[in-house]
């Protein structure tokens, strides 16, 4: 990887463009690192009618085009079930209008899903180049929708104004599996019950979030039982009934504290890894019907867009690469196997289950494969 004065030139332009994407400002990308046209494009979600405004100038008679996921598309009703593309163009023209980008984006209320659907009706569809879909793994990575407005436009050299990414910075997440987090920093703190205990901070240095190691009591290494817990505000901090996760990060502390020790990780991969914002708004879908994995996918997301690298980081930065992993989900067990963390076996969390969850529950049982008790939802609603 080339290095620059600021370090790895791949993870500083990552977190550049993370940060212009957050700020409303548009990014230049070219297809090879020696094209001299490429892409400038932005993010729907924080686009003003001012930036979209000089993009369409610059676009002329081409337009713009919508760049979206395969889900997004499918969730328009513009491709099938199966066999989808990562990324989609929609061809929109000259006169495309911010409503009408956040409309298709999904930005939009949930009231306006059919208005979204006829929107994308008749728009011309086509698969999008492999480096945009890097593009839109961009928008995942900084919690926003994955929804892109381009237009094609030559290097930005003049403007000075404009951050260019190379398509070899964006493959970059794409080739995450072996990154190693930076330990930042520790300490010992006590915690209601179980004063035993001591955190451990970790940082992504691409994006600057934080992961925190909260170790409990004082285990031996090998065979070490552990805990992935993505954070969820909602559920962990306000103790949210839509959901069981504070009911299982409480439960694996208090396993964890009465056995022989443990490490919980404690991951900042909110929403399954879409963010609050996107989680915020999946809520309102499943209010209107659809499931958690459904909400999630309509709005241009995968079913669970984690990433286990980080998790395996930390363990091996901790000295912890055979453990027994507390879970219902078996794909953390195979992305930590796939990482090179050994797993012993695992032991199941399971949290309380109510009506306004067991929806929730339902779906991760039957649709996602996690081993959990069967609801019966007569019951609990």
């Amino acid at each position: 990887m080339h290095q620059t004065i600021n370090g790895n030139a791949e993870n500083v332009a990552i977190a550049r463009a993370i940060n212009e994407l957050r700020c409303g400002r548009a990014v230049h990308s070219a297809a090879t690192d020696t094209a001299d046209a490429g892409m400038l494009w932005a993010s729907v979600e924080t686009l003003s009618p001012a930036l979209l405004q000089r993009l369409a100038v610059l676009a002329g008679d081409e337009g713009v085009s919508l760049l979206l996921t395969g889900e997004r598309v499918r969730a328009l009703g513009l491709a099938g079930a199966v066999n989808l593309a990562p990324a989609y163009r929609l061809r929109l023209g000259r006169d495309a209008q911010l409503q009408q980008l956040a409309l298709l984006a999904g930005v939009a209320s949930t009231g306006e899903v059919e208005a979204a659907q006829a929107a994308a009706a008749g728009l011309a569809l086509e698969r999008a180049e492999d480096f945009l879909a890097d593009i839109l793994r961009l928008t995942k990575h900084a919690k926003l929708l994955p929804a892109v407005v381009v237009v094609r436009s030559t290097s930005p050299a003049a403007d000075e104004d404009v951050l260019a990414v190379s398509a070899a910075q964006l493959s970059t997440l794409a080739t995450a599996e072996g990154f190693e987090l930076t330990r930042i920093s520790e300490a010992r703190v006590p915690l209601a019950g179980h004063e035993d205990c001591r955190l451990v901070l970790f940082r992504d240095e691409r994006d600057a979030s934080e992961h925190v190691a909260v170790i409990i009591g004082q285990p031996q290494l090998d065979g070490i039982a552990v805990r992935l817990h993505s954070s969820c505000l909602t559920g962990d901090l306000l103790g949210s009934l839509r959901c069981d996760c504070g009911d299982q990060l409480r439960a694996a502390v208090d396993q964890l504290a009465n056995g022989d020790g443990g490490v919980l990780l404690y991951l900042a991969q909110e929403g399954r890894g879409i963010g609050l914002a996107n989680k915020l708004r999946a809520y309102q879908l499943q209010d209107a019907g659809l499931d958690t994995l459904d909400a999630d996918q309509h709005l241009g997301f995968k079913a669970d867009e984690r990433n286990f690298a980080a998790a395996a980081s930390m363990l091996r930065q901790l000295g912890m690469t055979r453990i027994e992993l507390l879970t219902n989900n078996p794909e953390k067990m195979d992305a930590l196997e796939r990482a090179g963390i050994e797993v012993l076996g695992g032991q199941r969390l399971v949290g309380a289950v109510n009506r306004h969850n067991a929806r929730y529950i339902r779906a991760k049982r039957e649709r996602a494969g996690h081993l959990m008790p069967a609801v019966k939802l007569e019951e609990s609603l």
